[in-house]
């Protein structure tokens, strides 16, 4: 496979992630109104570690080394932990567009991570677009009245920084031991801690709970937990986690379509023009040339 073609597989399995991760808060935000924070924030954890389990034994993965493991729990702290809950507890007081222009800064927080943990040096184009895209949904976050910070929007922040340090390692180690391998050994390292929490979540009133938070709570489990992160990981792997994180700028506008879809929240010509903005901004960005530092940079840089 060439390069060429092989960065063009990879932007499409980011894409493909990104679209998986933009119904995330609508489901996150359906499923904790009925069933809380801790047992959608953790529980979906523990689900996935069935389907996580059996595919591992079946195919005979074998056991991540010392070192993977170490890059693995950076990986958990983040993707299972991290952002499932503090997005869970969010999203029980704040808007789907709400969340989704402050979950637009994850680029930057991941690709700030790539430098230090991937070693990958962005050109200034790079930087110039990611700028632009970060002011545009800053300046849409204000002028919906959103400059305000409260606990749920600190909460959201603080999910952004430790998942943009768990991408970028997750895009480090899916180079060696395999996209959807990151993610299947991070949730599994995860779950054991969550069973108790989760069970001692549980009650009578589940069994009057709709259908909808049910299917929500699934695709929380199996996609956004699961699959999106293979595709996700399969596609920083191929493309370079810098350019597949540019993709990361359609999701808050991803989010905010389906949010409109299934939460009935309205989509503003406003929104409409910043998306466009972000979305040239991405375009631009993905098509810059991205290095490794030599090792002569990284010693001085030291």
């Amino acid at each position: 496979m060439s390069i060429n073609k092989q960065e063009k597989t990879g932007l499409l399995l980011g894409l493909i992630g990104v679209i998986c991760f933009s119904f995330t808060l609508p489901a996150t935000r359906i499923a904790t109104e009925y069933l809380g924070t801790t047992f959608v924030g953790l529980g979906r954890t523990v689900i996935a570690s069935i389907l996580v389990a059996i595919i591992l034994m079946v195919r005979k993965e074998r056991i991540p080394t010392l070192l993977q493991f170490k890059s693995l729990l950076i990986v958990s702290l983040g993707t299972v932990l991290a952002f499932p809950l503090l997005t869970s507890w969010a999203m029980k007081t704040l808007p789907v567009s709400h969340g989704a222009v402050e979950l637009a800064l994850l680029p930057l927080a991941t690709a700030g991570f790539a430098i230090i943990r991937a070693n990958e040096a962005p050109s200034l184009t790079f930087w110039i677009s990611s700028l632009i895209g970060s002011l545009s949904v800053i300046i849409y976050a204000m002028h919906l009245g959103f400059g305000q910070l409260h606990y749920a929007d600190l909460a959201l922040l603080a999910a952004v920084i430790i998942l943009g340090l768990s991408y970028a390692e997750g895009g480090k180690l899916s180079k060696e031991l395999g996209s959807w391998q990151v993610i299947a050994w991070a949730i599994i390292i995860g779950a054991p801690f969550f069973i108790i929490p989760v069970a001692l979540d549980i009650s009578t009133e589940m069994t009057q709970v709709p259908l909808k938070a049910w299917l929500s709570f699934a695709y929380l489990a199996v996609v956004s937990q699961f699959l999106a992160y293979v595709a996700w990981y399969s596609g920083m792997a191929m493309g370079g986690i810098l350019k597949i994180s540019q993709i990361q700028y359609l999701q808050p506008f991803l989010m905010i379509v389906f949010a409109a879809l299934f939460l009935n929240e309205s989509i503003t010509f406003f929104t409409i023009v910043t998306a466009v903005v972000v979305v040239i901004a991405v375009i631009v960005g993905k098509n810059t040339g991205v290095t490794k530092k030599s090792s002569a940079s990284i010693k001085q840089s030291r």
